[in-house]
């Protein structure tokens, strides 16, 4: 389990934490594990999901066949090239979809190319953050969206 916030008081007034669901869309099988990496050492509590394509991203986000009863995530991060459905696909989709639009989605990828940047906005990312080349680099940028997103950012209930 990785990163933690404090979420809502209790009626007592004492802090409760919560533990904050985030949905991880990658292919990528070395990505993949470290982004678990880098969110399971943090203080924030969380629980990674991991999805590898963008067709079954969308059964998740949709709560269908096996993914029935897993929690709706606080935080997307989405890779842009998927197999079956690509990220940009994935993106449309959720920010059309009344149920999945205010769900905020950060494009974790290779490409640094400007249409993709462009796009991944006019589609309404809410950010758009290369993966850096080397294995630090990439960890203190997963620790940072990790931060900001779970611990500075107000989040959608």
């Amino acid at each position: 389990m990785g990163p933690t916030r404090v979420g809502s008081r209790a009626e007592d007034g004492s802090a409760m934490a919560r533990t904050f669901e985030v949905l991880l869309v990658e292919d990528n099988p070395a990505d993949a594990r470290l982004t678990e990496e880098a969110f399971g050492d943090g203080k924030i509590p969380s629980r990674l999901h991991v999805v590898q394509d963008g067709a079954e991203a969308m059964t998740y986000l949709h709560r269908q066949g096996t993914y029935q009863n897993v929690p709706r995530p606080d935080v997307v991060l989405l890779d842009l090239n998927l197999p079956k459905k690509d990220g940009r696909e994935v993106l449309a989709e959720m920010k059309t979809h009344p149920d999945l639009k205010r769900i905020p989605v950060v494009v974790l990828t290779t490409s640094e190319a400007e249409q993709d940047v462009l796009k991944s906005y006019d589609l309404h990312a809410n950010c758009y953050v290369p993966k850096p080349g080397d294995l630090e680099r990439y960890l203190a940028a997963i620790r940072s969206i990790r931060e900001f997103w779970l611990s500075t950012a107000k989040l959608p209930p």
